[in-house]
Formats: structure tokens, sequence, C-alpha cells
């Protein structure tokens, strides 16, 4: 099987996940409230894009979490990180903490590129453990930004599938992910799929992200393994609505 094959299954896989789940969701209309598993893999796809022989919208991110042994991180918790605060946060209503999400601080440094706001934003790619001014002023003054990466991010439609295995570098959350990210990454390879010319990651300082289409970093120049596509099948016979 050619790597277009196997990316025809994967898509195929990932129409049989939202017809399972109703459709994609989008973060802005999900809360801590629905069923979701405790366990799984998310797939974040771009709103108004398709793959480039058939309608079906592509993959620009794929996550799991709790794959360190002994971490109670749930999938929702995962995704309530990339999703920020909510209305009910005083100090910060719908802004977020791009330090708790890698996904949020890529989507951050593209903004921050295309718009050339590198002086309004001096301190964004900084770890908390470097800055010696006050966290709260920071906060301040990254706030319009994180707010624009929660409009961003809980605009794009994603899915997922249920993987309830025990927290492990070894385990089949990691091996999907993994494998679903070199399978899709157009980096050395031949480019399936090419992204818009108006993609915000195209933007991104990281060559990752550029030259891989994906807002991912990890994995990108990896070779995949075709087999990962049967334990995703499993998965998404095991995956209901939240």
């Amino acid at each position: 099987m050619s790597r277009r094959d196997d990316l025809d299954r994967f898509y195929d896989l990932l129409g049989k996940v939202a017809a399972r789940v109703g459709g994609p969701r989008r973060l802005k209309r999900c809360t801590g409230y629905m069923d979701w598993p405790d366990r799984g893999v998310y797939f974040f796809l771009e709103p108004g894009e398709s793959r480039s022989e058939s309608d079906q919208s592509r993959v620009t991110r794929v996550g799991t979490h709790a794959v360190s042994t002994g971490s109670g991180t749930s999938l929702w918790d995962r995704l309530k990180q990339h999703y920020g605060t909510g209305s009910g946060s005083s100090d910060h209503p719908h802004g977020g903490n791009h330090r708790g999400s890698v996904y949020r601080k890529r989507v951050g440094e593209a903004i921050i590129a295309k718009y050339d706001l590198h002086e309004e934003y001096p301190a964004w790619d900084d770890r908390w453990s470097s800055i010696d001014r006050d966290r709260s002023a920071v906060r301040d003054e990254e706030y319009i930004l994180e707010r624009r990466v929660s409009t961003y991010i809980r605009e794009q439609p994603f899915l997922w599938v249920d993987v309830d295995d025990e927290p492990s570098a070894d385990s089949d959350r990691a091996y999907i992910e993994q494998n679903a990210i070199a399978l899709l990454s157009n980096v050395a390879e031949e480019t399936v799929d090419p992204r818009a010319d108006g993609w915000l990651g195209k933007y991104s300082r990281s060559r990752e992200i550029r030259e891989s289409g994906l807002w991912n970093v990890n994995h990108v120049e990896d070779e995949y393994d075709p087999a990962f596509l049967d334990v995703f099948a499993d998965a998404v016979k095991r995956t209901t609505p939240p």
C-alpha cells in the first residue's frame, strides 16, 4: 500500500468517527459536563480547507494526553487547556495560558509573525522561570493575544477516538498519535493534500510546522507504521457521542 492509500484509509476512518459521534465538534460549544471518554486521541481540522481530491476536511493537529506513567490527565483536561479560560474568569475571560498548551503557543507565534507583533509580545516564547517581571503584569500584557488564540482554536472542528488504556509512552494512544502525525506530515515526503496559502501555520517560525502542514513538531519526520491503522480502526468502533 502507498502512503496515499494509507491516507485515504485514515480519512475514511475519520469519516466513520464523524458518523458515530454526530459530526465534528467545536470547542466553543463544548463543556466538561459532556460525556467525554476518560482517555483518547483528538484530531483538529481546518475550517474551509479540504483534501486535494475530496471534500474531506484536512487534519491540522493530532494530540493525546497522559502518556507519562502515573498521569491522571483526562481527554477533556487536555482539550480545556487548548480552550483556555471561560466567560466566568474575572481577570481574563476567554483568554488562556499558552505556557500550558503547546498548541496555543504555536498558534500565538504564528499570529505574532503574520502581523509583526514581536514588540507587543516580547515574552511569548519565555518560560515562567525565565521571566523576572511580575507574572500578573505579563498575563495582562499577553491577554489580547491569548483571546485571539482562543478565538482561532475554538473555531477548529475536531474529532476524537476513545482509547482508554493506561498512561504510558507505549500506550495505544501514543502509538496512534505518533503514527498519525508521521503519516499526515509532508516533511521530506511527496506533498499530499497541500495546505492553502492562507493557512496560519505557514507563518510559523517552525520549519516542521510550515513543511508538515500540521500544528505538530514531534514525529513529523518519523516513518509511520501502517499497522497503526488497524489499532485506530478498533478505537473508532469503541467511540460514542459525548
